[in-house]
């Protein structure tokens, strides 16, 4: 199997009536919260529309904003194949504007939109970076480029259909310079093996905030499923590197995914906040150790992560994790630094 041929990512479909069974009154219900990270789409047999997103953000959180992120959502299909990604952005900025009308509550859906340009245009991206900025009417906030690849063949590759060493190419960093021309923010979606590439790329262009997604993608499948303490102590190793670099801040969530470390998702009822809490603690303290709450902000990922938990059971595990933290502390992650990073401005 060559690189070009492996699988891509399965998206699990979610069981609602299996998340259902797990239910939890809010902690710290007052506490803002924006959630820097989830997605809306419609696939066959696999919707996660406005609709369950606000059924979901109305489980007892104070969800005040979100930040849309690229999943390949409603792409232009009549349009050039560089500006197809368009109609992501006039997707999520419609539901933004749906939103802000105020008809669904308080709720900021969409504040911030992350969508896509191919960095492999080079400078021409510049071009297609102005179009996403138009089209967001103001929301537009940066771009993902997933570039998520591993040398074992059965692990799943980006949908991007990285080559080895993406970041370090020189076209795809003459696009990626038309970031930082325009104020625009880069997240990265990488597997662990790949954390120090993303610090040279942040050392290469210290004026471009970077952002990375879902704790670094730690692999614990495959031919990692038996070596998780060693896979744990060299993605720690490769965190506090890239935490050296100033312009780099960290999703902390992605965890409910089936990366090979938890089965929440197999058991016959959802966990609770207090086993998840306890199950995500090192990853999640050592986020934080290294990088600082200035610097880490959790997520929701969802509905990728919902496969997990409910909405409302993911954030009481974050608030437990949180529990001594300080009220400053707490602010940076559950939504100071997002609105920082993403150019939102909260009320109050």
């Amino acid at each position: 199997m060559s690189v070009s041929d492996r699988k891509k990512v399965d998206i699990i479909p979610v069981d609602n009536d299996w998340v259902a069974r797990r239910v939890e009154e809010a902690l710290e219900p007052a506490l803002p919260i924006v959630d820097p990270h989830h997605h809306l789409w419609q696939w066959p047999g696999n919707d996660y529309m406005f609709a369950d997103l606000l059924a979901d953000t109305r489980s007892g959180h104070n969800i005040v904003a979100t930040v849309f992120v690229d999943c390949r959502s409603m792409y232009r299909k009549h349009a050039p194949k560089e500006l197809r990604c368009i109609g992501e952005t006039e997707f999520a900025n419609g539901v933004a504007a749906m939103s802000a009308s105020g008809l669904y509550g308080n709720l900021r859906a969409c504040a911030a939109i992350v969508s896509h340009v191919d960095l492999r245009l080079g400078a021409g991206a510049g071009a297609v970076f102005d179009a996403q900025i138009a089209a967001g009417n103001g929301r537009f906030a940066g771009i993902r480029y997933q570039t998520a690849l591993d040398s074992d063949l059965e692990i799943h590759a980006a949908r991007t259909k990285p080559m080895p060493g993406l970041m370090a190419d020189t076209t795809w960093r003459e696009g990626f310079a038309e970031l930082a021309r325009r104020d625009l923010t880069f997240d990265a979606w990488v597997y662990h093996p790949q954390i120090r590439e993303v610090a040279d790329l942040a050392s290469a262009f210290p004026d471009t905030r970077i952002v990375l997604d879902h704790v670094g993608g730690p692999l614990g499948y495959a031919s990692y499923t038996s070596r998780h303490a060693e896979v744990f102590a060299a993605w720690k190793a490769s965190m506090a590197e890239l935490a050296r670099r100033p312009n780099v801040t960290v999703k902390v969530g992605g965890m409910g995914m089936p990366m090979g470390w938890f089965d929440f998702y197999k058991r016959p009822t959802p966990p609770t906040s207090q086993e998840m809490a306890a199950a995500f603690r090192p990853w999640v303290e050592t986020c934080v150790e290294l990088f600082g709450a200035e610097r880490c902000m959790f997520e929701s990922n969802f509905p990728v992560d919902k496969i997990t938990s409910g909405y409302g059971v993911l954030w009481n595990a974050f608030k437990r994790l949180t529990a001594a933290a300080s009220s400053a502390e707490k602010t940076a992650l559950f939504s100071g630094t997002a609105a920082r990073i993403y150019g939102l401005t909260l009320e109050g």
